[in-house]
């Protein structure tokens, strides 16, 4: 997205679709249910909406069988990823390139484990999703650790937001010689950045000059926001998709994550046949049900994904508003994807605004040094839930900073 372009109004012809609100205490939601029922929960990232009808009824269909046995190889879900890479991005890929995942955070973890050997080296820029730094170490790997460089930007009406890239200069000091993989996260959780083709080619070209292979988790990369395009690093060339694992999943996108069915495309087979290996007798298949809402989500989920963005969109242009306006000394991000948004409180003499808004305002937000040392003083707020939602939860954070 154009960071110049006029923010979209905070109306939405999506407000049918995405309003009403759906008890989830009472549903077995971990977001939910992990505080009391007087916290407002925006911490973990999973959204407030039902998934498209398109997958409830296939899932329904599904049910109505009766017999849950092992699934076969999922030869039309396989299919639906192959055609919408490449209508997409213009990405052409095997079906035989996907190894299908239970989860994500396994793929993080069996890519950690499958790269180099224990004590080698995994690069990642902070602040970065939490797995990014317990996955080298639960897999007896060393990670180096280099900041993105923050910078302050302005919008077309003259309003400040924090802005993050990646330092090369700092990246290239860093690399030793065990390091053997570069950890990418784009879109960028918790900072939101979808990172543009020049900054993809320069971080292609750090890693082949240094060997490094690159894991690219990319599952925000349908959360787009207004006018912002994504691009799958591994998209770029066949070089860097030969050195590249791009983990993917219609989860976030359709707010399944609770049916664990998520991908690694993966064009090397030397690559492949590795991570095969390493995850060979651990981690599990994924289950029926997964296959059947992720065939579902990919070959009818387009039109409400569609709508989604544009809910999001409102939505994070309300929460910008309404820290400019009420309190303009809380610094932010300007998402181009994601649900999350990367608040800055220092300002107010707070180190802790995770514990601080859940004292003193009944909200749970993202704790902000779980995303690494760079994240003292901030806080990620999931602003994927309905209007109401959030409007209660921005006054009652204006009212407790206020009163601090």
């Amino acid at each position: 997205m154009n960071q110049q372009t006029t923010l979209l109004s905070n109306t939405s012809n999506t407000d049918e679709l995405f309003d009403p609100a759906i008890d989830r205490r009472n549903s077995d939601s971990a977001k939910w249910n992990f505080y009391g029922e007087e916290i407002l929960p925006l911490w973990v990232a999973d959204m407030d909406f039902a998934s498209p009808k398109p997958i409830l009824d296939a899932l329904h269909k599904r049910i109505d069988h009766g017999v849950f046995g092992y699934a076969s190889d999922p030869v039309r879900l396989r299919e639906l990823i192959c055609d919408r890479l490449d209508s997409l991005y213009n990405w052409q890929i095997a079906p035989d390139q996907i190894v299908f995942l239970p989860g994500l955070v396994s793929g993080l973890n069996l890519v950690a484990r499958a790269s180099g050997e224990q004590g080698s080296g995994i690069m990642v820029n902070t602040p970065i999703y939490p797995p990014f730094l317990s996955a080298p170490t639960n897999q007896e790997r060393v990670i180096q650790d280099v900041p993105l460089a923050m910078s302050q930007r302005k919008t077309a009406h003259d309003q400040s937001y924090l802005h993050y890239e990646m330092d090369f200069d700092a990246m290239d000091a860093a690399v030793e010689p065990n390091t053997r993989l570069f950890m990418l996260c784009n879109p960028h959780n918790p900072v939101g950045r979808a990172y543009d083709r020049a900054e993809l080619e320069q971080l292609a070209t750090f890693c082949l000059r240094h060997n490094l292979t690159i894991c690219s988790d990319e599952i925000h990369s349908d959360l787009l926001l207004g006018e912002t395009k994504h691009i799958p690093i591994a998209a770029l060339n066949p070089e860097i998709a030969a050195a590249s694992i791009t983990l993917m999943a219609p989860s976030k996108t359709f707010n399944i994550p609770g049916l664990g069915c998520s991908l690694a495309i993966i064009p090397n087979s030397e690559l492949r046949q590795r991570l095969e290996k390493t995850a060979s007798g651990i981690v599990p298949h994924v289950n029926l049900l997964g296959f059947v809402a992720a065939t579902a989500a990919y070959e009818y989920g387009e039109s409400w994904l569609a709508s989604l963005r544009e809910y999001l969109t409102v939505n994070r242009n309300r929460v910008f508003d309404f820290f400019k306006k009420n309190l303009p000394d809380v610094e932010m991000t300007l998402p181009e994807a994601t649900y999350l948004a990367w608040l800055d409180f220092r300002a107010y003499g707070i180190t802790d605004p995770y514990q601080f808004f859940l004292d003193h305002a009944k909200i749970a937000l993202g704790s902000g040094t779980s995303f690494g040392a760079p994240g003292k003083g901030y806080a990620r707020l999931n602003f994927g839930t309905t209007h109401a939602t959030l409007e209660q939860a921005l006054e009652r954070m204006a009212d407790a900073l206020t009163r601090a």
